[in-house]
C-alpha cells in the first residue's frame, strides 16, 4: 500500500556574510515564511543544530520550534536533526514533551549523533563516546516517553526516579534517526519509528528491519532533499539558485573533511567552485511534472513518507516564497488524497 506523501521545508536560519543581515530581521522573516508555508499546502517544518558556526547555523532548534508551534497550526514540527549525545536525556525528554503540549501534538523528532569534533569539545564531552552516549539517550528518553519511572546508570548518564510530567501529548513522540553508516542504520532499526536520510540508504534500513524481525513496509522513510527545487525554466532557476546552495554545498563540505567522522567513505559534498557547482549535479532542479514522476518512483520502491526541501541561506524571502508555492501549486496536489481535498 503507497502511504500518503508529505512535503516541508528545513530552516537553518544561517546569516552568511555575503548576505549579512540584522539577526532580529532575518529570524522574523523566517518565522513568517514558514507560516506561510502551512497557508499553501506545505506540512512540515524542520530545523538541524549546528554549534559555534561563523554564520549562526541554529544552535538551539527546541527553543526555536517553539516560536514556530507558536506561530501555526498544522505544520508538524522536529529537529533534522537534533544532535542527541550532546543533551542530558531527561531534560531532553521533558523540553520535547513540552513542545508537543504547545504544539497540540503536532512533534517528530529527528536525531542524529553529529560528525564535528569541535561541537563536543565545546561542551567539554568526548567525541569518540557519542555511539555509545546516544545508545543510553535513547533508552532513557524511550522509556521516558511511555510513562515509565526510569532509574538508570550508565557509563555517560545517570537517572535516579526519573519520570516527566506533564507527558507528551500522544505518548511516545515520533522518532527518527539519521545516518549513513551500518552501525547507524541498525540503530534506526533498534530503536525509531523511521529513517532520516538520503535514498540510496533506503535498501540497508530495509534489510536492518528484517534482520531485527520487522516488516520493511512498517518502517517511514523521510528523504531530504537539501539540494532539490522545482521551477519551470530550470537553466534560468540554477542562475539564481545557485550561489545560495553553492554556499551550502561547500560549508557543507568543509566540516564533512574536518574529522572525516560522517560514515560515509566518498562524501558527496565537497568545496568546489560555483561553476564546477552547476555542473556537479548535486543541485536539481527540475520541473513541476519531473518531480511528480521522480516521486512516484521513489514511493514505488519504498515505505516513503515526507520529503524535505531547505530554504537556501541568503536567497530573499520573496524569491523562496516564488519557488515554494509553485511546488505547492504544481507537485503538493498530484499526492492529495481525496479526503484531502
Amino acid at each position: 500500500m503507497t502511504r500518503k506523501l508529505t512535503f516541508g521545508y528545513l530552516y537553518d536560519f544561517r546569516n552568511p556574510p555575503a548576505w549579512e543581515r540584522p539577526w532580529g530581521d532575518l529570524y522574523a522573516e523566517t518565522l513568517d515564511v514558514i507560516t506561510w508555508t502551512e497557508s499553501v499546502g506545505f506540512t512540515g517544518a524542520w530545523v538541524p543544530e549546528h554549534h559555534g558556526a561563523d554564520d549562526g547555523y541554529q544552535p538551539s532548534p527546541l527553543l526555536t520550534l517553539a516560536a514556530i508551534a507558536a506561530r501555526t497550526t498544522t505544520l508538524r514540527l522536529g529537529s533534522a536533526v537534533a544532535l542527541a549525545p550532546l543533551y542530558h536525556p531527561v531534560r531532553f525528554a521533558e523540553d520535547a514533551a513540552v513542545l508537543d503540549i504547545i504544539s497540540g501534538g503536532r512533534v517528530e523528532m529527528a536525531l542524529g549523533l553529529g560528525y564535528r569534533r569541535r561541537e563536543y569539545e565545546a561542551l567539554g564531552l568526548d567525541f569518540s563516546t557519542r555511539g555509545r552516549r546516544f545508545d543510553e539517550f535513547l533508552h532513557i528518553v524511550l522509556a521516558l516517553w511511555a510513562g515509565e519511572t526510569v532509574n538508570f546508570e550508565g557509563r555517560h548518564f545517570t537517572a535516579k526516579d526519573a519520570k516527566i510530567m506533564p507527558p507528551p501529548v500522544g505518548g511516545r513522540i515520533p522518532l527518527y534517526i539519521g545516518g549513513f553508516a551500518d552501525k547507524a542504520l541498525e540503530r534506526v532499526a533498534k530503536y525509531a519509528d523511521g529513517y532520516f536520510g538520503n535514498e540510496e540508504f533506503s535498501d540497508l534500513y530495509a534489510e536492518k528491519l528484517r534482520q531485527r524481525g520487522k516488516d520493511p513496509a512498517g518502517g517511514g522513510i523521510r528523504i531530504q532533499g537539501l539540494f532539490f527545487a522545482v521551477a519551470n525554466d530550470p537553466d534560468k532557476a540554477m542562475e539564481e539558485l545557485a550561489p545560495h546552495y553553492h554556499y551550502i554545498n561547500n560549508s557543507y563540505g568543509a566540516w564533512l573533511d574536518e574529522d572525516k567522522a560522517i560514515g560515509m567513505s566518498d562524501p558527496v559534498l565537497e568545496p568546489m567552485s560555483l561553476e564546477q557547482f552547476k555542473r556537479s549535479g548535486i543541485l536539481q532542479i527540475v520541473t513541476p511534472d519531473r518531480a511528480v514522476d521522480k516521486f512516484r518512483k521513489m514511493q514505488d520502491r519504498m515505505p516513503f513518507e515526507h520529503f524535505m526541501m531547505m530554504m537556501p541561506a541568503g536567497l530573499p524571502a520573496e524569491r523562496f516564497m516564488e519557488y515554494a508555492e509553485l511546488f505547492a501549486n504544481e507537485v503538493i496536489p498530484a499526492f492529495r488524497s481525496d479526503t484531502d481535498r
